[in-house]
């Protein structure tokens, strides 16, 4: 039974990508005869899955997309409420969860009908995004696009606005969305260039699916973050963060995390971060609330010092109203 309900989500995951499925392929992909096929695709059915199948030696089976959303047996109020939340995960809301919520976006969204994906899009249109740590502000629905171009195997087309230089289409077959520091990434194999590129998301537009499959490659070291990583310490970012903290190493690291490296002195350590954007090293300083010394780069120290003006002109210190909010 365990094997069964394991390949019964196996199949379930293949077909979400709602492409048409030769039964052969279907079949060999989860290493199972066309009948023991045939009999979990009954079952799928039995749920509430609206499986189509066609007959013939080019038969095979695709999922219906919009026409119902089993088997969570959810009300309208319910599956909008749902989709909505994965949005926000996805954008940096829940830290930790942003793949996962791209991935469970893009399956709810395929299931959802018309009607409630109309509803999603007016909620999305009268709300102001928010990100967390001044990470760039992302659509969504072009999250969304990537993640089932991914799953689907399917070839995509998208323009893209380098930070220097001007924007091209790219033609790529997409593997991976990988979110890294305050960003996402996607790992693509480039069809023009004949090799693995990482794509910043947020200069990514216009998004399109070709209809045309593909067969994934193996990403070198079969690892697509640690790839993405290892590419990023290669890459010349604008910025060289080095800072010394009066805290302990452990202390920093837990804080970093893998956005930076941490060595150790006596007493207090070093942090090191490599940015293109000194919000980010401005924000894990502010969180950290340990005495600091910036040795690198100079234009850090005026980061810091206008981010610490505005603070304190915002803060309220008497208790008074903010002039924004006093009667004329």
């Amino acid at each position: 039974m365990a094997n069964t309900s394991a390949r019964m989500l196996r199949l379930l995951s293949l077909l979400q990508t709602h492409r048409y499925w030769p039964g052969a392929e279907l079949a060999g992909r989860l290493e199972v005869s066309p009948r023991t096929l045939r009999r979990d695709v009954d079952r799928l059915r039995e749920l509430g899955y609206p499986v189509d199948a066609s007959r013939g030696v080019a038969g095979g089976y695709q999922l219906q997309a919009g026409a119902a959303v089993p088997p969570l047996l959810l009300d309208d109020d319910e599956a909008v409420a749902i989709a909505v939340s994965l949005r926000t995960a996805a954008a940096g809301a829940a830290s930790g969860f942003e793949e996962t919520s791209v991935r469970a976006l893009a399956k709810v969204i395929q299931l959802l009908p018309p009607r409630l994906r109309r509803r999603i899009d007016a909620l999305r249109a009268v709300t102001a995004p928010g990100t967390l740590g001044g990470g760039p502000t992302l659509d969504a629905t072009v999250l969304t696009t990537l993640a089932m171009a991914c799953r689907g195997e399917e070839r995509l087309r998208f323009d893209y606005h380098p930070r220097e230089g001007d924007p091209t289409t790219r033609h790529v077959e997409p593997h991976r969305l990988v979110p890294l520091g305050r960003r996402w990434y996607l790992v693509a194999w480039d069809l023009d260039r004949g090799d693995w590129r990482s794509f910043r998301v947020d200069r990514l537009t216009s998004p399109a699916l070709t209809g045309a499959r593909f067969r994934p490659r193996d990403i070198p070291g079969g690892d697509y973050n640690e790839w993405l990583r290892s590419r990023m310490k290669t890459m010349p970012l604008r910025y060289e963060v080095s800072v010394l903290v009066d805290a302990p190493a452990e202390q920093v690291r837990a804080t970093v995390g893998n956005y930076g490296t941490v060595e150790e002195l006596a007493p207090g350590c070093r942090l090191r971060m490599n940015v293109d954007d000194l919000a980010w090293p401005v924000m894990v300083l502010g969180v950290m609330g340990a005495p600091f010394t910036v040795e690198s780069p100079p234009e850090l120290r005026d980061h810091l010092r206008r981010a610490g003006e505005a603070m304190i002109a915002g803060s309220v210190v008497d208790g008074s109203a903010p002039p924004w909010r006093r009667s004329a």
